[in-house]
């Protein structure tokens, strides 16, 4: 059972070198990181730390020849891609390959065509990639999957315009994998969001540049920081006229769709969340659906939406 933060140290007035050594120490660690969250979702992080203490129900996307067990949340968000058969497919960060697998199961459950890319930079994570696409899939759909090992950062400066679906699963903050893993907790700072939320941006960027005009791009992370969630999305689109935020995917599951709760925080109707405290300990998960206009300016079909006022919100 994970522990949510006690009371809060009063902060003293010192000088010296020895009181900046601890100033610097507080904005660091398990302290610091519950004081950001308690800020960013008040008095509601206590619940979430406790929804996220446990493990979820997992289940196996279906279609495969041995069960992947990962959580629900996960292969609903990458559903909402819509991935169908014989489309051209790109995961710009597959690893370890759970969504790579739900992506796979769409595009060639019912189909002789198709392809998908699988991407990840780290040859460690790679590695596992091919394992898991290699045991799970039939051999006649693994034969249509690429896996390759770029960054996914500088992949619009070799391909555009080409790719049905892209998903953008970038990686995030992960507050679960933070509070299983205390050794990472100790060097956690407010400036990793901010640094990941500008990597996310740029990865965004990236798949939107290879997505064809009319294409899905998904969008999604597994943290509840607004920086990397609510901010990137906004910041995209009041950057790219030409991309378009669609509606909510209306087939995900009725769980799923009473675990969605937006417009929660501020500024939710930028994308879909799926909250472990009102899930059953699912999640997080946060997803947008974007997809590429032909048009360079704005115009009435896009969506409206509110800007978010949390932190990050450019």
């Amino acid at each position: 059972m994970k522990k949510s933060r006690g009371s809060r140290r009063p902060s003293r007035k010192t000088s010296g070198k020895k009181p900046a050594k601890r100033e610097n120490a507080a904005r660091k660690g398990p302290e610091a990181f519950h004081r950001f969250y308690e800020d960013l979702l008040p008095e509601r992080w206590s619940r979430l730390v406790e929804a996220m203490a446990g493990e979820p129900d997992y289940e196996s996307p279906s279609g495969l020849v041995k069960p992947y067990y990962m959580d629900p949340a996960s292969i609903a968000a990458a559903r909402a891609a819509e991935a169908g058969p014989g489309m051209e497919v790109l995961d710009l960060c597959a690893a370890p390959g759970g969504k790579s697998l739900v992506l796979a199961c769409g595009i060639f459950g019912d189909s002789g065509g198709g392809r998908l890319v699988s991407n990840d930079r780290s040859s460690a994570r790679r590695r596992r990639l091919h394992l898991v696409l290699d045991e799970h899939l039939p051999s006649a759909w693994r034969q249509r999957i690429e896996v390759t090992g770029h960054d996914a950062r500088r992949w619009g400066l070799y391909e555009s315009d080409r790719y049905d679906r892209v998903l953008a699963d970038v990686p995030c903050s992960s507050e679960r994998h933070l509070l299983d893993h205390p050794r990472a907790l100790e060097s956690w700072s407010p400036a990793r969001t901010r640094h990941l939320a500008v990597q996310a941006y740029t990865i965004l960027k990236a798949g939107f540049t290879a997505l064809k005009p009319g294409g899905i791009l998904l969008y999604s992370t597994c943290t509840l920081s607004e920086y990397e969630n609510e901010g990137v999305i906004k910041r995209f689109l009041d950057k790219h006229p030409q991309a378009k935020l669609l509606s909510p995917q209306s087939g995900l599951r009725m769980s799923m769709t009473e675990a969605v709760l937006s417009p929660e925080p501020k500024g939710g109707s930028l994308g879909q969340r799926i909250w472990p405290d009102k899930s059953g300990g699912l999640g997080p998960i946060f997803f947008a659906r974007i997809t590429k206009n032909t048009k360079s300016t704005r115009s009435d079909e896009h969506v409206r939406y509110n800007s978010p006022e949390g932190p990050g919100c450019r």
